[in-house]
């Protein structure tokens, strides 16, 4: 299908992005890689009057060290993480998860912000971001947030950023020594979204967990943390006995999705299986 007529409005900077939004209020949507928004739009599932291109803007385009962070601006697309090593050390599910999103098209045009704003209920890096005890930066008229991505995912395609606010960047803490991190998925074999996707890292201390994070996408109606996968295993060795009691808990206190791509029932046990598989990954 065809989009509704728009205005095409390329930003010079994040804070001329602001400006238009300001003028354009509820009419203007973002534009970053487009592989959310465009397809929406050729549907009609949305009709912006106005769109703000930010896709080619520098200032958010980049992954670096500041002090104890890695810091991921919000327009660095999938491919820039999948080939970065410094994400890759920092966080192996990183380039994990970057390397399963989409094709080569999407993973080079996709951006890190673009899919954090969507929040869609199946993408990856909800999951991965959670897990990783992302915070995630966002600017306004008002000045500079940061929100924790625990924070961030509200609801089904809603998150915490507000209408007149733009992701800048995502700051992940440097994980302590000992730790190591897997993103598994069972996805659906065309679009490659998550039917269920999770995130794990785990923190040694000699033979014992002293830190696990867990967090599932595709499951509910938003990604989230999977707190009592991670009590289950603390202070506990990571055997595959441990870590199959634990995954049982998987979906506990949670409405499961139900769609034409799994029911509630498959959903929670795909949960655990690739529960299982992101934890013994990470255990190695």
């Amino acid at each position: 299908m065809i989009p509704n007529n728009f205005q095409y409005h390329r930003a010079a900077s994040v804070d001329d992005a602001l400006t238009l939004m300001a003028k354009h209020g509820m009419d203007a949507k973002l534009l970053a890689g487009g592989h959310s928004l465009l397809p929406a739009m050729k549907l009609r599932l949305n009709q912006p009057d106005v769109l703000i291109d930010i896709g080619h803007l520098k200032e958010l385009r980049y992954i670096k060290k500041e002090g104890n962070e890695l810091v991921i601006g919000a327009g660095a697309t999938h491919d820039d993480i999948a080939h970065s090593q410094m994400a890759r050390e920092t966080f192996s599910m990183l380039s994990e998860a970057a390397d399963l999103i989409g094709d080569v098209q999407v993973r080079n045009k996709g951006t890190l912000g673009g899919s954090l704003a969507h929040a869609d209920p199946a993408a990856d890096w909800p999951a991965v971001m959670i897990a990783a005890h992302a915070n995630i930066e966002v600017k306004g008229p008002q000045g500079t947030r940061t929100v924790a991505a625990d924070d961030f995912f509200t609801g089904f395609f809603s998150t915490a950023l507000a209408d007149n606010e733009i992701i800048t960047a995502i700051r992940i803490p440097e994980p302590p020594k000992g730790t190591n991190s897997s993103y598994q998925k069972f996805m659906q074999p065309a679009s490659r979204f998550a039917i269920v996707g999770c995130a794990a890292s785990i923190t040694m201390n000699g033979r014992l967990c002293s830190k696990v994070s867990v967090a599932f996408t595709g499951l509910s109606d938003a990604a989230f943390r999977a707190s009592n996968i991670e009590a289950a295993l603390f202070e506990k060795m990571p055997t595959e006995e441990n870590i199959t009691a634990a995954v049982q808990k998987a979906g506990e206190g949670v409405m499961a999705m139900s769609d034409h791509f799994a029911s509630e029932e498959y959903r929670l046990h795909l949960a655990r299986v690739f529960a299982k598989r992101a934890l013994m990954a990470a255990a190695k």
